[in-house]
């Protein structure tokens, strides 16, 4: 039976609200399968608990780790985590998330045994070859170069050439297990820029954290030497692309939008959202007071986001930060001046061809919306109302509410898809606007 369309909300005065975002799925995968593969069993707190995450518990267990629950709320949890011999002879979901599809084949070609994956009917069409062939080229056997494939080992690591200009994901899937390798690994990129950049800074600091040797002091090269993975206790951050939609807001409707515990250095590409609002007509700013640190000193404190209701168009490059695309891309259709995204050709093979999907339901609202080889040109025309399609994309899903908040009659297709990483998206929009 067909999910029934959302209607989304239209602010009716300026928005002022704080949001509690919970944690970051980049921070929580990644983190989950390196307590995974650690040396001792270790604790992963406010983990995200959401679809993608749940996906990655699922493989972890079926590739043999235990992952008990403590501290569960609706989007948060405590992972107490034990290790354990890799095992094979187990099949594994992937769903439409790229940290599993990407991030578990390393480690199941550790296993005693073939390890089958698949996916959502789309993820199908997600780029998977060059971590596949990777993998092949360190010793494993691959049957396919796409999903579905089953995995065998072993593997011995080594040394690999990939083009992973296609996602940065190929590049941190191959490092998160290297230390388990029996030669470690080096890996060369060859090919136009890889994006998302950020990503690949946070996989090395957070295989630092547990005592990994990584050397990535020559460009497109990382390096990571054999040795173990440490039990740690790991906090994740809060999400702060999952911020991107509700600070939006405060520029769509002229309000005040806070999210508290903003860490002040973070690798999460989220960050960049300071920087694009304020160029977008916002004033972005550090509270003087607030959780965690606000008092302008410590790890993270309360960011302030205020609009005017006025929205300025931009020029970016947005390589480095293509998950934000769908918000910036929501708010240029709203702007009083046109805007152009580069760079982010790589979004065509993300959870849907986000390039078209963004062009087209910008068209079908009345707007003015052109594809180029790597972006999008957007030009200020009135919108109407109408249905927003997700395409099964939570970015897309949360893109439509965006343009809602302006935009009387919009109705996005399957919010429900937002559970990929925020499982509460619908009730924390609607608190949003709450008087």
């Amino acid at each position: 039976m067909p999910t029934p369309h959302w209607p989304a909300p239209t602010a009716t005065a300026p928005v002022t609200a704080t949001v509690h975002l919970p944690g970051s799925k980049s921070v929580t995968n990644r983190a989950l399968l390196l307590a995974a593969l650690a040396d001792a069993p270790g604790v992963v707190r406010r983990a995200l608990r959401s679809r993608d995450a749940d996906l990655m518990v699922s493989a972890l267990r079926s590739l043999g780790a235990t992952l008990e629950a403590t501290d569960e709320t609706v989007d948060s949890v405590d992972w107490q985590v034990t290790p354990a011999p890799v095992r094979g002879g187990s099949r594994i979901d992937a769903g439409l998330a790229g940290t599993v599809m990407r991030f578990v084949p390393p480690m199941a070609a550790l296993a005693d045994g073939p390890v089958f994956f698949d996916g959502d009917p789309y993820a199908r069409k997600r780029p998977m070859g060059p971590i596949l062939s990777s993998l092949r080229a360190l010793g494993a056997q691959v049957d396919n170069d796409a999903l579905p494939f089953t995995i065998t080992g072993p593997l011995t690591g080594g040394e690999v050439t990939l083009d992973a200009s296609g996602s940065s994901q190929f590049v941190s899937g191959l490092l998160l297990t290297a230390a388990r390798f029996e030669k470690g690994v080096t890996i060369r990129h060859v090919g136009p820029p890889v994006p998302s950049q950020p990503h690949i800074q946070m996989t090395v600091q957070m295989l630092r954290a547990v005592g990994v040797t990584v050397d990535d002091s020559e460009p497109d090269m990382w390096r990571v030497a054999p040795g173990p993975i440490a039990a740690r206790d790991m906090t994740v951050e809060p999400d702060l692309s999952n911020a991107a939609p509700f600070l939006a807001a405060a520029l769509v409707t002229g309000g005040t939008v806070t999210v508290p515990s903003w860490p002040r250095e973070t690798t999460q590409p989220g960050d960049s959202l300071r920087d694009l609002l304020t160029a977008m007509g916002a004033t972005v700013r550090f509270a003087d007071s607030g959780s965690d640190g606000g008092s302008g000193s410590g790890d993270a404190a309360d960011l302030v986001v205020t609009g005017t209701g006025e929205i300025t168009g931009i020029d970016t490059d947005l390589r480095e930060v293509g998950e934000l695309t769908p918000t910036i891309a929501a708010l240029a259709a709203l702007a009083g001046t046109p805007s152009r995204i580069r760079g982010v050709s790589h979004l065509r093979g993300h959870e849907t061809d986000r390039l078209a999907a963004l062009a087209t339901e910008i068209n079908r609202l009345g707007g003015d919306a052109e594809e180029t080889d790597d972006g999008l040109i957007i030009r200020p025309r009135p919108l109407h109302g109408g249905t927003f399609h997700s395409y099964d994309d939570h970015r897309m899903a949360t893109a439509g509410a965006v343009i809602g908040l302006a935009v009387p009659g919009v109705e996005v297709e399957n919010i429900a898809t937002t559970a990929k990483t925020l499982p509460e998206f619908a009730r924390m929009w609607a608190a949003l606007l709450e008087p």
